[in-house]
């Protein structure tokens, strides 16, 4: 084979918020092995999910599509691995290929992993401790912690690869999904630490959708096996919710410790292999998270903090180390951009759009300077979460509360009022104060739900009643 077409090692994290990660200038964490890709590649700090919620992400990654294209629009419909994917036609390309980690796209018949010449995914979400994982279709009980185990095995498979081929690996972690279990070496981290609470932590939604009131993501919310430990005695509501928020906090970034350091594994592993240089190293996550903004966790929202993936890569032999690009992708742009580092041909029913250009430092004339969101799972039972679309620019977002569940598996038929909002990102960036409806903004309400309608038309997405006399 060409031994010039690139390795490729495919980092996903499960909920690891940009802001949780230094070098995106977190407040509240220190990352400093996911900041050593970026260091010596490049940090993309507009990088978006097309719908924030765990399924659907990855199956948009896998397939290049939007959710209504490639099927799995809620956490509850399953992904029908017989139809093109990333990794089938790097397989077909003579890639040698593994999945090793989270899939949660469902499994058994049609749901398990294809495309793949070995694959080792945790059962659903997975266990921290002594998880469940399907191996190659034989389901076993790992010893010791997912973290470890995925790099483990990741390492494991490069051991015995077939060094004649190249390889895409996709190493995946359950890490720092809920219910955030550390393992023994990172548990006593930040114990005496005060994390400090974000700015909008006491939003109480006053000039927001009604949406926004309705969401049970609050830290009153927040589950006892979630807390770890009986709420102490005394505490005002104000109290309650700051001890709340430390208990989540603290071992949601102690999980992140956990990954930061197996990352750092891994490049060393490269390192001591002599792989550096020929492999494209990617670390992300299949959507952001609130960590305590407006009060929250957890994610869905078309919201910054959920909104925005971390994304950043790594190949020696391409891309300028300490570069930062604030160009717009998304996570339907991973693999047409993988495929083209490749060599191979991208299909034309992909929807994402390659952003090679962009990792040599450069801007396409006409590249994307607006994005299209949509959340589907209307009043899901436990988060309750609105079912909404919106459109994304630089400078501001439009996000349309339809309401409505239209039979979707995982959504609740309770039918809830349309309703706008409207930021002003660039003197809003917290997005505290919906300007919809305000005369002032009402040529920018125009211009966005113009340019919306227009981008659901272009992707194919019906929108499930018409917002023209919106």
């Amino acid at each position: 084979m060409n031994q010039q077409r690139p390795n490729i090692v495919f980092i996903m994290s499960d909920d690891h918020a940009a802001h949780a990660m230094s070098c995106y200038g977190s407040k509240i964490n220190e990352t400093p092995n996911i900041d050593r890709i970026a260091n010596e590649g490049m940090r993309f700090d507009n990088c978006f999910c097309t719908n924030s919620i765990c399924a659907p992400s990855r199956a948009a990654i896998l397939t290049g599509k939007y959710n209504h294209e490639c099927g799995v629009r809620t956490l509850d419909e399953p992904f029908d691995a017989r139809q093109q994917s990333l990794p089938k036609i790097f397989q077909e390309n003579g890639y040698q290929t593994a999945m090793i980690g989270k899939w949660h796209l469902g499994h058994g018949g049609i749901s398990d992993p294809q495309g793949f010449d070995y694959w080792n995914v945790f059962v659903n979400q997975g266990f921290y401790h002594q998880p469940k994982m399907i191996e190659m279709g034989e389901e076993k009980v790992f010893q010791g912690y997912a973290t470890d185990l995925v790099t483990d095995f990741s390492m494991d498979w490069l051991d015995n690869r077939d060094t004649d081929k190249p390889f895409l690996l996709f190493c995946h972690h359950k890490a720092p999904h809920r219910p955030w279990e550390p393992d023994e070496k990172h548990a006593h981290m930040y114990e005496d630490v005060h994390i400090p609470e974000p700015e909008t932590f006491n939003d109480d939604y006053a000039n927001r959708s009604e949406a926004a009131k309705a969401a049970k993501m609050r830290m009153s919310d927040l589950r006892p096996k979630d807390l770890k430990e009986d709420i102490p005695e005394g505490l005002t509501p104000e109290e309650e919710n700051s001890w709340r928020y430390q208990r989540y906090i603290k071992d949601y970034l102690r999980c992140v410790a956990s990954v930061d350091d197996n990352v750092g594994r891994l490049l060393d592993y490269l390192d001591e292999q002599g792989l550096t240089d020929s492999t494209i190293i990617v670390y992300t996550s299949d959507q952001g998270f609130f960590l305590g903004d407006h009060g929250w966790f957890d994610k869905r929202f078309m919201y910054e903090e959920s909104l925005r993936m971390p994304f950043v890569i790594r190949y020696p032999q391409a891309i300028k180390a300490g570069s930062v690009s604030e160009d717009m992708i998304l996570n339907v742009d991973f693999a047409p951009t993988f495929l083209t580092y490749a060599g191979i041909d991208v299909p034309a029913d992909m929807q994402g759009v390659n952003f090679q250009t962009l990792l040599e430092g450069k801007t396409p004339d006409h590249w994307r300077d607006s994005m299209y969101y949509r959340y589907w799972m209307h009043c899901d039972h436990e988060h309750n979460v609105h079912s909404h679309y919106g459109i994304r620019t630089h400078t501001h977002k439009l996000i349309y509360y339809y309401g409505e569940a239209y039979g979707l598996a995982g959504s609740q038929d309770i039918p809830t009022a349309p309703e706008w909002e409207l930021f002003d990102l660039e003197n809003d960036p917290y997005e505290m104060k919906n300007v919809y409806g305000e005369p002032e903004y009402e040529e920018t309400f125009q211009k966005l739900k113009a340019e919306l309608e227009q981008l659901q038309r272009e992707l194919g997405d019906e929108p499930v009643h018409s917002i023209a006399g919106a």
